[in-house]
């Protein structure tokens, strides 16, 4: 491709505590505005279509999780075909094993085909009472780049985006279902991700209330040397389309030479 900018479609979104079709119906239709919009890959939150808070949902979340699972992909690989959109759509995800889940985020190319996954390898608090944790970072190479995910948790460790850097992504959605009491975090740990590898990141954080949990948005994208190019309100659900241009990244590593001069051979 000549042209290597990107439009990325930013779903910050409020989910209905517990009900499945309202969420995915309601997603749907984000995903539809963000295409209209011009995106090119559209990204939804940590656990959309359950929501998240588990002293509330407790085993419903996997209940409905199981019970929603094929629906769930039929309808965000659908509306991916209709809109002509790669969609990254995080919700729980069954594998091999019968009755067992991930944390994940399935990823749907623009003619609807589910093209993989990527499961949460650091699991968070009580998530680890629901799900079993991934083993791996694949770097989905398409049409648009190569790209990485890494959800919520996943990314206050340097190594998850650094798998995926050395394995090639050129940029990382951030899916998160990130608290006001951790925002601090949020505001160090999306932009230095980029610094660190010299690419370009892409938080995707829930909004709402969920009992006593307070998901704040504030969504942001930043560029491979650390600056946040957009930032989503806080407090509200938000559609927003972000144009990247991936040809950035070899401008700022021939003026950061943080990858050239790793020495993995004395790192413990």
């Amino acid at each position: 491709m000549n042209n290597r900018r990107v439009n990325i479609g930013i779903i910050q979104f409020d989910s209905k505590l517990g009900d499945v079709e309202y969420n995915v119906k309601k997603a749907v239709g984000k995903i539809k505005l963000a295409a209209e919009k011009g995106a090119n890959i559209v990204c939804l939150p940590e656990l959309f279509s359950t929501g998240y808070n588990f002293d509330l949902l407790g085993d419903d979340i996997s209940l409905l999780a199981l019970n929603f699972y094929d629906y769930t992909v039929e309808k965000m690989a659908e509306a991916a075909r209709e809109n002509k959109v790669y969609v990254i759509a995080p919700f729980g995800e069954k594998r091999d094993l019968e009755g067992i889940l991930y944390n994940s985020a399935l990823v749907f190319d623009d003619e609807g085909n589910l093209i993989g996954s990527f499961a949460k390898t650091h699991l968070w608090a009580k998530e680890r009472l629901y799900f079993k944790e991934g083993s791996d970072y694949p770097v989905f190479d398409t049409k648009y780049g190569k790209f990485g995910i890494a959800i919520c948790y996943d990314i206050g460790f340097p190594e998850a985006c650094r798998s995926l850097c050395l394995n090639g992504a050129e940029f990382v959605f951030m899916p998160s279902a990130w608290r006001v009491q951790d925002k601090d975090m949020w505001e160090l740990n999306v932009p230095q991700r980029a610094l660190e590898n010299i690419f370009f990141t892409i938080g995707v954080n829930r909004f709402g209330h969920e009992g006593d949990l307070h998901l704040f948005g504030g969504s942001k994208v930043c560029n491979p040397r650390g600056k946040v190019v957009a930032q989503l309100p806080e407090g509200e659900e938000a559609v927003e389309v972000v144009t990247i241009d991936l040809d950035e990244i070899n401008t700022f590593r021939t003026q950061i030479s943080y990858l050239r001069d790793r020495k993995p051979d004395i790192y413990n």
